[in-house]
């Protein structure tokens, strides 16, 4: 199984490539789906949060106020740290289980979408990793008009995350979306035709496929030596 690593900074365009994998019938974990899920009032994540942050960060409904709760860790990068360290486990759990399941599936090849790939060190798990990377006024000016929030707020949300392009240093595939929707459309098909490439045998190996081929040829080896042992 090739696992492709899916990363990038807030209005880099990070979804959008997501959502191009996926219109190419590429199977996508995405960490923030199961972030979100793991804030499920009743979840794990939830009680962790609520005992650390007070129940001020509810709705009405007994839900987490994400938009409440953003505005405390974008602009405390202390609380953030809280918050990473207090849902990392949840995440880590979800992420391995929605795998698994494509796993058992058959898939070949999944995307990881995960915007704090590097700092939650799950960059060591996929190859190649792709970084969705964007100019700095890029970026600012496409968050300021997405969120309909002042440049100070945009800052912080933007150096609230590791610099777009110390990500790109590490990348294996940049995808530089400072352009049109048509030059990423143009750039995506190439990365698409690199991630769909041939598995290598130690991806095949690790592929369900390859499971299955290791077991028969064990237990074909095992029935070919009683065989021989039973002649002597």
């Amino acid at each position: 199984m090739r696992i492709v690593g899916l990363t990038g900074g807030i209005s880099s365009g990070k979804s959008t490539v997501s959502n191009l994998f996926k219109s190419h019938d590429i199977p996508v974990v995405d960490a923030d789906i199961v972030a979100r899920d793991v804030l499920k009032k009743g979840a794990g994540g939830y009680k962790r949060v609520v005992a650390a942050f007070g129940e001020d960060i509810l709705q009405a409904n007994g839900e987490v106020d994400r938009p409440k709760l953003g505005q405390i860790v974008f602009s405390d990068p202390g609380k953030r740290q809280l918050l990473n360290r207090l849902l990392a486990p949840f995440i880590s759990s979800g992420i391995f289980w929605e795998i698994l399941k494509l796993w058992l599936k058959g898939c070949k090849v999944i995307v990881l979408d995960i915007p704090l790939l590097f700092e939650a060190r799950m960059d060591k798990w996929t190859k190649p990793i792709v970084v969705v990377w964007v100019d700095t006024e890029t970026q600012l000016q496409r968050l300021m008009a997405r969120d309909r929030i002042n440049e100070e707020a945009a800052r912080n949300r933007t150096n609230a995350q590791m610099a777009l392009d110390l990500k790109r240093s590490k990348a294996d595939i940049v995808i530089d979306n400072s352009g049109t929707l048509e030059d990423l459309g143009e750039q995506f098909q190439k990365v698409l035709v690199q991630v769909t490439k041939p598995l290598t045998w130690t991806e095949f190996w690790l592929s369900r496929q390859g499971a299955f081929s290791a077991l028969a040829s064990i237990i074909i080896g095992v029935v070919a030596g009683k065989n021989v042992l039973s002649k002597l």
